[in-house]
């Protein structure tokens, strides 16, 4: 629906690249003014000249997605005059792969807070700019991971499922102020951050062998999502979580512990019980 968005304010968290880049891209199509947000400033500028090549212009600001103040200041440097925003979408998360029982105490909660404190931050700031103009969809990047058990991936599945979980709260008590709150689940799609899974020779394979779709995913379809949600397509739907995954939670996670070497959880266990890991 081409110019659908025409003149609507946008901020798109993690726009630097990946899925981001390509949720940017799409909005901006489509007539939306977007301003990326991210940590590195050169990777927002290098993201700003490509979709400018594209005949495409975005704002950056730079911004850690951790700091309540930051979150705060980029949401009123993308709104308009009015302090009114009307689309956000929200990207960065992410985990490492261990046992539970191996996680450092602090390390755990750590990478939970890494997964739900930015998609709160900007759930409460943005969320008043769309009230403040009347109407708005917010959009937060969500994983598979929360949709079915993902061995040694704990924090990230834990961090993910509280998203989902804070995206349906927040759609319900939203709605009546006109908000709309919903996520997007990705299976494996191929992004910078990924690349080194996509290296590993036998772990992609893993991951189509698991898919009824046998490709990997691809930005842009992520980005498609993102855009049915942020809209006037989807004005009737809030609190969903839609899956784009090639059909991967219809079968299984792949086991990381055959592909790649996992600690001994039992033999650590025996060693060093009474010990802080």
């Amino acid at each position: 629906m081409d110019g659908a968005l025409t003149g609507q304010r946008a901020v798109v968290v993690g726009g630097g690249s990946g899925i981001g880049l390509a949720s940017a891209r799409l909005l901006t199509r489509d007539g939306a003014l977007v301003t990326i947000v991210g940590r590195t400033e050169q990777k927002l500028i290098d993201a700003a000249a490509t979709l400018a090549d594209e005949g495409l212009d975005v704002a950056h600001c730079v911004c850690d997605a951790l700091d309540g103040g930051a979150v705060r200041d980029a949401v009123d440097v993308a709104s308009d005059a009015d302090r009114a925003l009307q689309i956000a979408v929200v990207v960065p998360g992410g985990g490492n792969i261990t046992p539970v029982l191996l996680f450092d105490d602090d390390g755990f909660s750590r990478e939970v807070d890494n997964n739900v404190r930015p998609v709160f931050l900007f759930l409460k700031y943005a969320g008043r700019a769309m009230v403040r103009g009347g109407s708005g969809s917010f959009v937060a990047i969500s994983s598979t991971a929360s949709v079915f058990s993902t061995r040694y991936l704990a924090s990230y599945a834990a961090g993910k499922a509280a998203v989902d979980q804070l995206v349906r709260v927040a759609a319900d008590e939203l709605g009546p102020l006109g908000v709309r709150v919903n996520s997007v689940q990705p299976g494996l799609t191929r992004t910078p951050t990924t690349e080194g899974m996509f290296r590993h020779g036998e772990m992609p394979a893993a991951f189509l062998a698991q898919q009824p779709i046998a490709r990997h995913g691809e930005p842009d379809d992520i980005a498609q999502a993102v855009r049915y949600f942020a809209g006037p397509e989807s004005s009737w739907v809030t609190g969903q979580l839609l899956t784009v995954d090639g059909g991967n939670t219809l079968r299984s996670f792949i086991d990381y512990a055959s592909l790649i070497p996992v600690p001994d959880v039992r033999s650590i266990a025996l060693g060093t019980e009474g010990e802080s890991a």
